[in-house]
């Protein structure tokens, strides 16, 4: 992301001496060398998408070879570098954005999405945004950024394309719902990984978590959503609308809103905004369409409580971490959805073959940008730039909380993980966290989770995400999605700060 990425999970373990030992090291002049490497590099990446109207892709990947050369890498192991962070992207997230597709596809094709709009629609439209943003709240407390992302876009698209507003108003209180709960709550990687290091408590942070991200998602989500839907007023589109509404339907962009706009479509049904498939005879309940949709919530929620409360020798962990496990869970939905959202509205085997073939379409170049972004930040990893920065924020004398939250925002620049960015960021102030309280310990941790949000870019995997599912430019992905994670990230840390004040 999920920058909210989860391309790191694994990093939820690591050992950190060698890191903090690496960080309060004398400053050297390859430190500078990778710093101004990691600058230009990201700067390349820029100019080739925005200026040479180069596809994100091969960017990413020049930039990334050119960041590992001028880095120092050898020769020989820059390609492995950038290959290592392409497949540790692709190995995981990709297999499930193909879920999701898959699912939100028969989601959207056999009136599901409909129904859920309906109801979402019913009522004041003002109060939509707000609803959205506890939607994704939701739905953020088990599940990764990238999930949950590819799960709401139908939804969220769906409610744009029939609503007929901007898509930043929908889209913004959404996608702040689940970012501020992959940075501030276990069992995210993430907040599970400083939680560890810093020896904090589980509950209290969990506690402090939900209690500041209330505020942090209404401000950063349906508040500035409104800023974003004026500053960049674009309709549905992206592969987001593809996946959406369907092979059957062709889209046209208004030309005079710029290459995000609005889509109008050339079905017979479009007028009514209804992405069911002509060939469904009946439309799914929405009771089931809610279980269809929510089964992988629960079991990835059942794994959640496991996580917390449950001993790892317990004899039923191993299988509550099996069926909780993200791909398992969505593999589950995808093929109870064949079922509630195929055979039982009338889509025979081979319609529903072809629909699931179809779904894939749409997400193959999101997937390569992805993919590479994931190469682009494993090579600033490796190159040391991680290590440069952390060294400059060692060297200030500030109190836990305040220096967590400042290498967590360094690091998070720098590599674009989430996850890279808490565990550095944990590790490194490590030392300085002994002794204090409880309290006190969980609020180092949300601190630096707040850090970990700040300025998603060109080398965060979710920023790339964002940008192809709501098909946005560079420049428009930056003022509202890069935006919002800049105000979740100060905002948090600001309401962190305040509370440590009465603990």
């Amino acid at each position: 992301m999920n920058g909210i990425s989860i391309l790191n999970r694994p990093f939820a373990g690591v050992a950190t001496d060698a890191t903090t030992d690496a960080m309060h090291q004398p400053w050297t002049g390859h430190d500078t060398q990778v710093l101004v490497v990691a600058a230009i590099g990201i700067a390349i990446v820029v100019l080739l998408i925005v200026w040479a109207k180069m596809h994100a892709f091969l960017a990413l990947s020049i930039g990334a070879l050119f960041v590992g050369i001028a880095s120092g890498i050898a020769l020989d192991k820059v390609t492995t570098s950038y290959e290592n962070g392409v497949g540790g992207v692709l190995g995981y997230v990709g297999v499930l954005i193909a879920l999701g597709a898959m699912l939100g596809k028969l989601l959207a094709d056999s009136g599901g999405a409909d129904k859920i709009v309906d109801t979402l629609l019913h009522g004041r439209p003002a109060t939509l945004p707000w609803k959205m943003a506890l939607i994704a709240g939701i739905i953020g407390i088990p599940m990764f950024f990238e999930i949950g992302l590819v799960l709401l876009i139908p939804v969220v698209m769906l409610a744009v394309h029939r609503s007929k507003g901007p898509a930043m108003r929908l889209g913004i209180p959404a996608l702040a719902g689940l970012s501020v709960l992959h940075g501030f709550i276990p069992p995210h990687p993430g907040p599970l990984a400083a939680i560890g290091i810093l020896h904090a408590n589980v509950g209290v942070t969990l506690a402090f978590g939900l209690l500041i991200a209330i505020p942090t998602v209404i401000i950063a989500g349906p508040l500035f959503g409104r800023l974003a839907a004026r500053i960049v007023p674009i309709g549905a589109a992206g592969a987001g609308l593809a996946v959406t509404v369907g092979a059957g339907e062709t889209t046209h962009p208004d030309s005079s809103q710029g290459p995000g706009a609005k889509a109008a479509s050339s079905r017979g049904d479009a007028p009514a905004g209804k992405a069911q498939d002509p060939q469904a005879t009946r439309s799914p309940s929405f009771a089931w369409t809610l279980v269809t949709l929510l089964s992988p919530l629960v079991l990835m929620l059942i794994k959640a409580g496991a996580d917390i409360w449950m001993d790892k020798s317990a004899a039923l962990r191993p299988l509550l971490d099996f069926i909780g496990d993200p791909v398992f869970a969505l593999l589950v939905a995808v093929l109870l959805a064949m079922v509630t959202f195929g055979t039982r509205v009338g889509f025979s085997a081979s319609t529903l073959t072809k629909k699931i073939g179809e779904s894939l379409l749409p997400i193959v170049g999101v997937m390569l940008i992805v993919g590479a972004g994931g190469g682009f930040k494993q090579v600033l990893v490796d190159g040391g730039t991680g290590t440069a920065i952390a060294k400059i924020a060692v060297a200030a004398s500030l109190s836990a909380l305040v220096l967590g939250w400042i290498i967590a925002v360094l690091i998070r620049l720098a590599t674009g993980s989430a996850t890279v960015a808490t565990v550095t960021a944990a590790g490194i102030i490590a030392p300085l966290a002994i002794g204090l309280s409880p309290a006190q310990l969980a609020l180092v941790v949300l601190a630096i989770g707040a850090g970990s949000l700040f300025f998603s870019h060109v080398n965060d995997a979710g920023f790339w995400l964002v940008k192809e599912y709501f098909g946005l430019t560079v420049g428009q992905t930056i003022k509202t999605w890069s935006v919002m994670e800049t105000i979740i990230s100060v905002v948090g840390f600001g309401f962190t700060l305040l509370l440590s004040v009465f603990v």
